[in-house]
């Protein structure tokens, strides 16, 4: 399948009166848009066709399924007040637009060199991308969302999965509840979690639904990892970035990995 065909596949099967498809050559997007509101979404397709030869019928049905639940939101009234146990950070690329497609400036916060923090407020099976002005509609005060998002987050489970390979530990947090990578923000969890380490602490956030703790013990580690990481990047939904972070005194930073060498990223 090419970009092309999955184009006209995805025009068919997301067909409904009062939608507009447009497509824009240049970046390779098809913008599905209810005609009335002007609100829609663009989805990349060269990442999806890449998935579709791994995953075949699954990566469009995915597609799919997240389009729909997103325009459905798009065309409801969200408000923040008597829902901020619904906040949490999620956790972006710094690559991520800042401003949503209406140009308004979403909330957000710096984090690494390789991350952004951005605020969700869960709707179920989808969420929406807050903003200040939103916030302040609702007659919320912004510094108070940002920490009722942190203490949120807190409260989510945090069980991992533990595997080892090659003298080293790797742990796995996968719930797929849209917050697993949110997880790097709970620095009570992480720092519980430095004390366990034996070797060298890695952190990596490759996609939005995974969130992998490694304790790196020798050499061959960073290169499993640095591979894990890659791999993770390439098949997730949200991906984030494929560079991995050493967690040294409560601080995180990215590392390049390369064959037997890693370099911070200064």
């Amino acid at each position: 399948m090419n970009e092309s065909q999955l184009r006209k596949e995805l025009e068919n099967r997301l067909e409904k009166p009062g939608r507009i498809f447009t497509y824009d050559r240049q970046k390779e997007s098809l913008r599905i848009e209810n005609e009335e509101t002007g609100k829609g979404i663009d989805v990349a397709l060269s990442g999806i066709v890449a998935k579709w030869h791994v995953q075949k019928e699954k990566a469009i049905d995915e597609v799919v399924y997240y389009v729909e639940e997103a325009i459905e939101v798009m065309g409801k009234e969200q408000r923040v007040a008597g829902s901020e146990r619904k906040v949490y950070p999620v956790i972006r690329s710094t690559s991520f637009p800042t401003e949503s497609e209406d140009g308004i400036t979403l909330m957000t916060d710096e984090h690494t060199a390789e991350t952004r923090i951005y605020y969700a407020l869960d709707l179920g099976n989808t969420y929406r991308l807050l903003d200040e002005d939103l916030i302040k509609k609702d007659g919320l005060d912004p510094k108070e969302i940002r920490e009722m998002a942190r203490f949120n987050v807190r409260s989510l489970p945090a069980d991992m999965k533990k595997d080892t390979v090659a003298g080293n530990d790797f742990f796995f947090l996968n719930t797929n509840d849209g917050y697993d990578a949110s997880r790097i923000l709970n620095e009570k969890f992480l720092q519980e979690k430095a004390d366990q380490i034996e070797g060298d602490m890695a952190v990596a956030v490759p996609h939005q639904d995974v969130l992998i703790i490694a304790d790196i013990r020798n050499e061959t580690g960073y290169d499993i990892l640095a591979q894990m990481t890659m791999g993770f990047f390439a098949d997730g939904n949200v991906p984030i970035t494929a560079l991995s972070f050493i967690y040294e005194n409560g601080k995180l930073d990215p590392i390049f990995i390369l064959g037997k060498n890693r370099k911070k990223d200064q």
